[in-house]
C-alpha cells in the first residue's frame, strides 16, 4: 500500500501506542491503513504489540486521536498555505480562481450558505480543471486558521502545497465523511 494511504504509529513512553501523523517521531514505525476500522482493529486485537514484538498498549480512543490530529494538521496547513500565497478566500476571489482553473480545492465552511456553495460548484463544473470540495470545517475554525473573521469560501490554489494537503485530506477521509449532506 502506498505510504500516502497509511498512518504511522510509534511506541511511546511506557509502552503506549502514539500516532505519528507528521511521520517524524523517532523509533520503528508501525504502519496501519488510514481507515478508522483498520486502526480500531489493530488496537483491539493487539496487532501493534505483535508488530513491534514488544508489550504495547493502544488506547481505546486511538482512532479518535488520529482523526483529531489529522483535522488539526489540515487546519494548520491552511494557515501556512495562506502565508505562502497558496490560498485565496472570499466569494469573488474564489470564483475568479475557479474560473481561471487555478483552484485545486474548494474549501467551504460547513455552516456556510448552500446557495453560495452551489454557485461555486457550478462554476467549477464549467472549469477545465474542476476543484475538489471539502466542507469539513466550520467558519470559525477556518477563520481561526486563516486569521480572518467569517471565512466561508476558500480556494487552495494548485501547486505542491495543494498536493501535500490532498494526501492528508485522503487520510482523514478514512476516518470521517468530508462532504456535507445536502
Amino acid at each position: 500500500m502506498d505510504e500516502a494511504q497509511l498512518v504511522r504509529f510509534v511506541a511511546g513512553p511506557e509502552g503506549a501506542v502514539t500516532p505519528d501523523i507528521a511521520r517524524k517521531l523517532p523509533g520503528r514505525g508501525l504502519w496501519v491503513a488510514a481507515r478508522r476500522e483498520a486502526v480500531e482493529t489493530a488496537a483491539r486485537k493487539g496487532l501493534f504489540a505483535r508488530a513491534a514484538k514488544a508489550p504495547l498498549k493502544a488506547p481505546a480512543d486511538l482512532a479518535d486521536q488520529v482523526e483529531r490530529l489529522l483535522r488539526a494538521r489540515l487546519l494548520a496547513a491552511l494557515g501556512l498555505a495562506r502565508k505562502a500565497g497558496d490560498l485565496t478566500f472570499g466569494y469573488e476571489r474564489v470564483l475568479a480562481a475557479i474560473a481561471a482553473g487555478r483552484a485545486a480545492w474548494l474549501i467551504e465552511a460547513a455552516d456556510g450558505s448552500l446557495e453560495g456553495r452551489r454557485k461555486l460548484l457550478a462554476a467549477g463544473r464549467r472549469s477545465t480543471t474542476p476543484p475538489r470540495l471539502l466542507a469539513e470545517f466550520n467558519s470559525s475554525e477556518l477563520g481561526l486558521a486563516l486569521g480572518a473573521p467569517n471565512v466561508i469560501h476558500t480556494a487552495f490554489l494548485a501547486g505542491r502545497g495543494a498536493e501535500r494537503w490532498t494526501t492528508d485530506v485522503g487520510r482523514l477521509a478514512g476516518f470521517r465523511p468530508l462532504f456535507p449532506q445536502e
